[in-house]
C-alpha cells in the first residue's frame, strides 16, 4: 500500500518551511520500516522509489509548485527513472534524502535524488525526468515557469543527464514484442 500517512507527515513537517529556490536542496530523514523490506531484509528497491517520493513531493510543495498544480489543475508524473543502488539500507536504518532539481527543457524537469546512511554512506542515487500534464497532454515546462512566477533560464544539464537522455532516445518504444532469447540469434 502506498505510505499515505507518511507522505502527509512529510507535508505537515515541511508546511512552514522556508521556500526553496531552483536547485536548492530538501533535506528529510526517514527510516526503513518492516513493511519497507524485501525477503534479504533490506529496503526493498521498488519501495526505495516510493520512499523517494517522500523526499520529491514535499519539494515540490517548498518549491511552489504544488500550489501551481492545484491552481492550474494539472497533473504532476514521471517520465522515466534511473537508480544506482551501491549500500544496503536494513530494517530500522535511519537515512537522509537529499532531493533538488537539476535542469529542466522543453518538456521535461530534471531531478535528483540521494539517500543517505547515518554512517556518511550514500546508499542509491536516482534521476527522474518529470513532466507537468493537463487534459491535452505534457505542459511546456516554459508555461510552468511562468505560472510559479520563476522568469529564469535552466541551468546546464549535466553531462551525465544529457548522455542519460540520450541512452533513453536510443532505446525502442514500444517494446519489442517478439520473444526473442539470448542466444537465437
Amino acid at each position: 500500500m502506498y505510505p499515505f500517512v507518511r507522505l502527509f507527515k512529510e507535508l505537515f513537517l515541511h508546511r512552514n518551511a522556508p521556500r526553496l529556490a531552483l536547485g536548492e536542496v530538501h533535506v528529510s530523514h526517514h527510516i526503513c520500516w518492516p513493511w519497507d523490506i524485501d525477503l534479504w531484509m533490506e529496503l526493498n528497491n521498488g519501495r526505495t522509489l516510493t520512499v523517494y517520493d517522500l523526499g520529491r513531493i514535499p519539494m515540490a510543495q517548498r518549491s511552489g509548485l504544488i500550489t501551481v498544480l492545484r491552481r492550474m489543475r494539472w497533473g504532476l508524473t514521471i517520465a522515466g527513472t534511473s537508480v544506482r543502488y551501491r549500500r544496503r539500507v536494513r530494517m530500522f536504518d535511519r537515512i537522509e534524502m537529499r532531493s533538488r532539481l537539476l535542469c529542466w527543457d522543453a518538456r521535461f524537469m530534471y531531478l535528483e535524488q540521494s539517500m543517505w546512511k547515518t554512517d556518511g554512506e550514500c546508499s542509491s542515487h536516482a534521476v527522474y525526468r518529470s513532466a507537468i500534464t493537463d487534459r491535452n497532454g505534457i505542459v511546456p515546462t516554459s508555461d510552468v515557469m511562468l505560472q510559479m512566477g520563476i522568469d529564469v533560464e535552466s541551468p546546464a544539464m549535466p553531462d551525465w543527464v544529457v548522455r542519460w537522455t540520450e541512452a533513453e532516445a536510443l532505446r525502442p518504444w514500444p517494446p519489442m514484442q517478439d520473444d526473442v532469447r539470448i542466444g537465437d540469434q
